[in-house]
């Protein structure tokens, strides 16, 4: 199975630190967010990881390369001439390097201690989501999770993590452009094609230089 890490985001809510630095090159704990994802991977034993750019994007290549001191080899999906073409836009580009089979997305701006396993996905299912409780900055949810279906409505309410398994044809037929994902992910669960989990571990949304300076703190203390 294949990964890819979601690093086109333009960082505007992480300014001034992202003046200069793309969010995923941001440290905690010693080493830059992106860091964190690429070594988790190859734990679970992805060895080709896609990598999308926008925002700096040319400084994230120059500073991990081909991938070969984590065991993996890194692909990058170049969005710097389009701009950052949003989660669905930056997948859809990157297809041809995912190939035909399920693959796994992580957001590039969080940070959590999910093993990431290669997940399987059942019968027709078209996306596996990893949900968690629900933080302060988001008390409503994303999604209900019901006996390990995801339903676009209904209750208990839970936030996505911004981990999820896609089957290539969740995306098939779509056209190259800018294109979020929660559209097509409302149009698979009518379909009853979107199977979830709720991880209760250490999650955390990275979108403030508030909340990347405590996490800091807490990954340079253990």
């Amino acid at each position: 199975m294949k990964a890819m890490i979601l690093a086109a985001g333009l960082g505007t809510r992480m300014r001034p630190l992202t003046d200069h630095t793309p969010k995923p090159l941001l440290q905690a704990g010693g080493k830059p967010l992106v860091v964190w994802h690429i070594e988790k991977l190859a734990r679970a034993g992805f060895r080709d990881i896609i990598i999308n750019l926008a925002w700096l994007g040319w400084k994230i290549p120059e500073a991990l390369g081909d991938g070969s001191r984590w065991n993996v080899k890194l692909h990058y999906s170049d969005e710097q001439q389009e701009g950052a073409l949003e989660t669905a836009g930056g997948i859809v580009k990157a297809l041809p390097l995912l190939g035909d089979e399920p693959f796994l997305v992580v957001n590039g701006d969080v940070w959590c201690d999910y093993t990431c396993p290669q997940h399987p996905l059942a019968g027709n299912d078209l996306a596996h989501l990893v949900l968690v409780n629900n933080p302060e900055h988001n008390r409503n949810g994303d999604f209900a999770l019901q006996q390990g279906r995801v339903f676009a409505e209904g209750e208990p309410r839970y936030t996505f993590s911004g981990i999820g398994y896609y089957h290539p044809a969740l995306f098939a037929g779509l056209a190259y452009g800018k294109r979020p994902l929660a559209p097509l992910l409302r149009e698979a669960m009518q379909q009853g094609r979107v199977s979830g989990e709720l991880f209760a571990g250490d999650w955390r949304d990275i979108g403030t230089p508030e909340r990347l300076a405590e996490l800091d703190q807490q990954l340079s203390a253990r």
